[in-house]
């Protein structure tokens, strides 16, 4: 039977990083993988869907070339090469992490690991024990009783991704960056594209002025938007699928060629030996302390079967803070307040801290400040001026408490806000940092000007 110091259970983003970091700390490391390096995030989700969105960005600019005084004739779509180069992409990424392990000496374990009482995980028979195991199993695409998947005409953001054929019609159920990005992806090539949403906005945890912006930039694409909307069934016996929507209004029938369900996500937390070790789990999610530790001692989880946000940056974060204190290092509990969110839309969207609803919730005094992209040089020059930066701050102590953004790569911009919120800086802080010109950041700084009457460009 192999030992090890660390044994991670997963190599996502969580746990591949968790590994990595466990090497550096010097620790006897092995990862535990029953499909590809990387995992979901890598290979189905993150950086796949990434190029996808590329191509579609860069078949919009030459649909639009004349807009920038240039003429192009004849531009059409490869679907099947699109989606060829999104695999390639992932395979090179994959391959990235595969030469990572062999650079920090980790052992990769290539099978399903299911977890054993004193500390030892069970590998398709093999047994292997460490004196700390961390599960980071990630998670799926999460199924409703009224939408199965049969991964043809129902399907998830997996089959999204390899479709062999470009579907003429196509229903989104779930407006979270999931759905919006694939609702993107398909329009700008040519799909006829409904998004199905169950709440009154679409990417409903955004700031409302932020949904607000993205319907209107969606409908302008040509997406159909339905919100307070809830698909009851689905019928899938003729050549396409019939969708029964329930609206305000009563039901409607919608046909098309793929439904398309991204309603979130379910934790992969079945049968990897939980209930045998005792970990405690509730709803969905293992139960850990601020350095991840479950109630059994030596087990530890983090990423997306742990109750934090559902996110790649997270989970590395967590798996990272987790080996640390298992070093006796001295870490601070991670900040779930200043987590950024990312949606690679167009526009895009990024966002941390409070929305404008929750801080007048919570009783706070605030000022706000928002700056339109449509006054900004750079986003005219650019042909973006879709979106805006929308600052919230503390009016008596001039804390940063928010910041949305939504506008032509906004997902690059949000680190300003989530450092300056790290660092506790101010509303006037932020005001008086010279921010370079012509860019779409110095919105950032017209923003908080705005908050504070200062405001020039506007």
């Amino acid at each position: 039977m192999s030992k090890y110091d660390i044994i991670v259970l997963g190599s996502g983003p969580g746990g591949y990083v968790t590994a990595i970091r466990a090497s550096q700390l010097g620790f006897k490391t092995a990862v535990v993988e029953k499909e590809s390096l990387g995992g979901v995030c890598l290979n189905w989700g993150c950086i796949p869907t990434k190029a996808l969105l590329k191509s579609a960005q860069v078949f919009e600019y030459l649909k639009h070339a004349e807009d920038y005084g240039l003429k192009v004739s004849g531009a059409e779509h490869d679907f099947g090469a699109v989606v060829k180069r999104s695999r390639g992409v992932a395979e090179g990424m994959s391959n990235g992490v595969k030469f990572l392990m062999k650079k920090n000496k980790i052992d990769v374990i290539e099978g399903f690991g299911t977890l054993k009482t004193g500390k030892k995980i069970d590998v398709d028979g093999t047994i292997y024990s460490a004196d700390h195991i961390i599960i980071a199993t990630g998670a799926r695409s999460r199924e409703l009783p009224s939408l199965p998947q049969d991964g043809k005409k129902v399907i998830g953001y997996r089959e999204a991704m390899t479709l062999e054929k470009q579907p003429k019609k196509m229903i989104v159920v779930g407006s979270g960056a999931i759905g919006v990005e694939f609702a993107y992806f398909y329009n700008s090539l040519g799909t006829d594209v409904t998004i199905v949403e169950y709440l009154d906005k679409i990417v409903p945890v955004e700031d409302d002025d932020v949904s607000k912006q993205l319907e209107r930039s969606f409908k302008k694409s040509g997406i159909k938007i339905m919100t307070s909307a809830e698909v009851t069934s689905v019928d899938t016996s003729g050549s396409g699928v019939k969708a029964t929507v329930k609206t305000k209004k009563g039901e409607e029938v919608l046909e098309a060629d793929i439904v398309l369900s991204a309603v979130g996500i379910k934790s992969n937390i079945e049968n990897i030996g939980l209930e045998d070790v005792g970990i405690a789990v509730d709803r969905d999610k293992i139960l850990v302390n601020d350095f991840y530790q479950t109630n059994i001692p030596g087990y530890y989880a983090i990423g997306d079967v742990t109750p934090g946000q559902a996110l790649a940056h997270v989970a590395s974060a967590e798996g990272i803070l987790c080996v640390e204190k298992i070093a006796g290092q001295h870490v601070e509990a991670l900040d779930y307040g200043n987590i950024p969110g990312c949606t690679y839309c167009s526009p895009e969207i990024a966002s941390v801290g409070l929305t404008e609803a929750q801080a007048k919730e919570q009783g706070l005094d605030v000022k706000i400040g928002k700056f339109p992209f449509s006054a900004s040089g750079k986003a005219s020059a650019s042909g973006a001026k879709d979106g805006f930066v929308k600052v919230i701050f503390d009016a008596k102590y001039g804390e940063w408490l928010g910041c949305h953004m939504i506008g032509a790569g906004v997902t690059d911009m949000i680190a300003e806000a989530v450092l300056g919120r790290k660092l506790e800086t101010t509303g006037h802080e932020v005001l008086k940092t010279v921010h370079p010109h012509p860019t779409m950041s110095e919105a950032v700084m017209e923003a908080v000007a705005a908050a504070y009457d200062e405001v020039i460009h506007l």
